[in-house]
């Protein structure tokens, strides 16, 4: 419970002295904003004159967000973190060593946006700072010659900025929040008080206090897709628009939310951004604290940088905890030559099999992001930096192979196996400052989807010399930022904390292992199922097969298993890379209607095992969508939605069937469902221009072409990012679906460096 002062005031005398106080801060603002000048509609003379617009009569643009009144509120509206401190003290204090508290001020940012402002002009960053420094967005203080009191930059994200947000525009992110009038209080009868209400006052009625800083909303995963989600638009890059990332998109396709029968596991319970960035923490002298807990503050997460930087070692901590095993390694199977074939030992630590000195192996490494909700890593990953190490020991403490080890200058082995991506600009070159605003094209990406499975393999010959036995140990590294990008932001080399995401070494005999073994069991299949996802993403559809094969062998009833047996023979149909989250509107070439019976077979199975399986259905539904049994596929994908209607795929796939039917007023209720989920769904915007014109609506299908024309992939970037990988051995090298990380290559690789 919110505790209570003693010796309150009665209520009535304090709902006289609110009514009074809001009525003169009432008229003091009328008063302020009536004497003012407007330089154009909606901007007062708060902000600097004048007031530049470059993009239009929206004085927030390129940031989504909007206040409620759409022009300015003033900075001193927003009482500082420390005055909630005084209540709050616990929060507070998480708050200031969080990435929120430091969103502007800590030089990773700050020197990155000076080079905008630089290049551009500090206009430019309104697009930035709606999510990064919302007052200085909201106060006007971004424009030329503004000579704006900063201080609230020390407070970035400070805690009346999320609590003074009225509403979620939608999912789209880069700042889709409507900002309002900071309140600490409302009035009895619920208008907002203005200004700062003195402590007792707020600890007399502290249920005027909740109902002015809280809404339902805040809890939700929507809010927090604000900012956690982001796009670069046309007026930024003077080029098109371009998505940046997407966290909110990658957790809502997830188990995690439970809105998608499509992820390979099922989670039991919805899990939200809240759940895992804001668990309940014990409190003793909060005012906010309910039962001696409070939600935490500390929004532990990925940017272990900024704690290191100011020496918020509570907060290193609780990174480090946080990050800890939030991945699972397996070190899976090797294969050799064996009488002239290649032989797939796996699982490897339950085989009998000889390994001599002098053979040359293959390790492959199974790496599943398994607690996290979102993908490995998030965000804006050029800059971050996560990889994959891998050592191959003799018992005399010989290392004869390591693959994703730290040089000299402590940078991160060029062939190691990486999840990150590449931003190229227009005239070829590498952005390795993380200048997103200059991205023309994404060269590469790599990532593991919340609930899959990647596979990376080393191959090295055992020495003749080796002492049995030998140990590979392989683990996932992760370091915020780049080494490059810290050096270059603090102008000097550093050392900055690499994290573990998960580890794992087995150790295997020189000679012939002969052992007993166990009956296979759920471990072992669920082995062999995230070996098949790793295989599916890496288009290894028949080898899919034959793992998916293993794991419904291990457990005949393992209803899911059959459904990605028919994932892995459909998958292998299409010409071009499937998304195994969900395929989308696709079309397949040089198939027939009998390609699909295998498919049709494996889903029968799981049917009939689980008559009511959605995701069965799902698969179902799309195979008969696309014989043209779209009667049959209609009533699977709606028998799909009313089980998941915030289903993306099933949205696409039942508005497209009935687009064809040409039922477009059913059609378009499914895309323009589909937009409430994912107001930039490319497959909405380009059914939704025709469907608009054949019912005559002519501004609607002019809005939506031209949102099309503006998403859609430029096919010349495309080219310009296959021109770079070629001229980059290393990333296309990684960029390959299914490769190895061998000695021939990192000979290669260390001999091109000295060049």
């Amino acid at each position: 419970m919110v505790r209570e002062p003693e010796n309150s005031a009665h209520g009535s005398r304090l709902y006289l002295s609110l009514r009074v106080l809001s009525m003169v801060l009432a008229l003091a603002a009328a008063g302020s904003l009536a004497a003012g000048e407007k330089d154009s509609p909606g901007v007062n003379t708060r902000a600097a004159k004048p007031y530049r617009l470059p993009f239009g009569n929206n004085p927030f643009l390129p940031s989504q967000a909007k206040t409620e009144t759409s022009g300015f509120i003033d900075a001193s509206a927003f009482p500082s973190a420390a005055y909630c401190g005084k209540c709050h003290e616990d929060v507070h204090r998480q708050w200031r060593e969080s990435a929120h508290a430091n969103s502007f001020r800590a030089p990773f940012y700050k020197k990155n946006v000076d080079m905008l402002i630089h290049q551009s002009g500090i206009e430019f960053t309104r697009h930035c700072e709606g999510c990064h420094n919302p007052i200085a967005l909201v106060s006007g203080a971004l424009t030329s010659n503004s000579s704006a009191d900063r201080s609230f930059d020390e407070d970035g994200i400070t805690c009346m900025v999320c609590h003074s947000i009225q509403k979620v525009q939608n999912t789209s992110g880069t700042g889709s929040y409507v900002m309002g009038m900071p309140a600490v209080m409302v009035a009895v009868d619920g208008t907002p008080v203005q200004g700062k209400p003195s402590f007792d006052q707020i600890l007399q009625h502290p249920e005027l206090h909740r109902r002015a800083v809280m809404r339902d909303f805040y809890r939700t995963p929507e809010f927090c897709s604000v900012c956690h989600k982001a796009a670069i638009p046309k007026m930024l890059n003077d080029y098109k628009w371009l998505r940046a990332f997407s966290v909110y998109d990658e957790w809502q396709q997830t188990s995690w939310s439970r809105q998608s029968p499509l992820p390979f596991y099922k989670k039991d319970t919805t899990s939200t951004c809240q759940t895992c960035h804001m668990p309940k923490m014990a409190s003793v002298d909060d005012y906010g604290a309910k039962n001696h807990q409070i939600a935490s503050h500390r929004w532990p997460g990925a940017n272990s940088a900024i704690p290191f930087f100011y020496g918020y070692t509570e907060q290193s901590q609780a990174i480090a905890d946080f990050l800890r095993d939030s991945l699972s390694v397996d070190i899976f199977a090797i294969s050799k030559r064996e009488s002239g074939k290649q032989r797939l030992i796996a699982p490897l630590d339950r085989q009998n099999f000889s390994l001599l000195a002098g053979e040359t192996v293959t390790v492959e490494v199974v790496i599943q992001n398994k607690k996290i909700g979102h993908n490995l890593v998030p965000e804006q990953r050029d800059f971050y930096e996560s990889w994959v190490e891998f050592t191959a020991t003799d018992s005399a403490g010989n290392e004869f192979f390591h693959s994703g080890g730290l040089d000299s200058n402590g940078c991160v082995d060029d062939q190691a196996h990486t999840y990150t991506n590449r931003l190229v600009a227009k005239d070829g070159s590498l952005l390795d400052l993380h200048q997103v605003w200059n991205t023309k094209a994404k060269t590469y990406d790599n990532t593991i989807p919340s609930g899959q499975s990647d596979l990376v393999r080393f191959r090295f010959r055992v020495p003749t010399t080796a002492q049995g036995p030998i140990t590979l140990a392989a683990k996932v590294n992760y370091r915020r930022f780049r080494k490059r990008f810290t050096d270059f932001i603090l102008e000097k080399s550093t050392e900055y904390p690499v994290l573990q995401l998960g580890s794992k070494a087995v150790s295997l005999k020189i000679g012939k292992t002969e052992e007993t073994w166990p009956t296979a069991g759920k471990n072992e299949m669920l082995r062999w199922n995230n070996y098949g996802i790793a295989l599916l993403r890496q288009q290894q559809y028949w080898k899919a097969a034959d793992a998916f094969e293993k794991a419904v062998e291990i457990n005949p009833s393992y209803v899911d298993g059959y459904i990605n047996l028919a994932i892995a023979h459909y998958a292998r149909l299409v010409d071009t890379r499937v998304d195994v989250d969900g395929p989308g509107n696709m079309s397949l070439a040089n198939s027939s209607y009998q390609d699909y019976e295998t498919t049709l077979q494996f889903l029968g199975k799981a049917l009939t095992k689980d008559p009511a399986n959605i995701r069965a259905l799902f698969y179902r539904g799309l195979i008969y969508r696309l014989q043209n049994r779209l009667e049959d596929a209609d009533r699977d994908l709606e028998t799909v939605l009313k089980a998941y209607p915030r289903f993306r795929q099933a949205r696409q796939e039942l508005g497209y069937s009935y687009y064809l039917q040409k039922k477009l007023s059913r059609s378009r209720g499914q895309f323009e469902a589909l937009q409430t989920i994912n107001p930039d769904d490319l497959t909405a915007h380009y059914y939704l221009s025709l469907i608009y014109k054949a019912l005559q609506m002519p501004k609607e299908a002019a809005r939506e072409a031209a949102l099309y024309a503006e998403h859609r992939d430029d096919q010349g970037a495309a080219l310009l990012g296959l021109y770079w990988r070629n001229s980059h051995p290393d990333v296309a090298h990684e960029n390959e679906p299914y490769h190895v990380h061998d000695e021939h290559e990192r000979q290669t690789g260390m001999e091109s460096r000295n060049k």
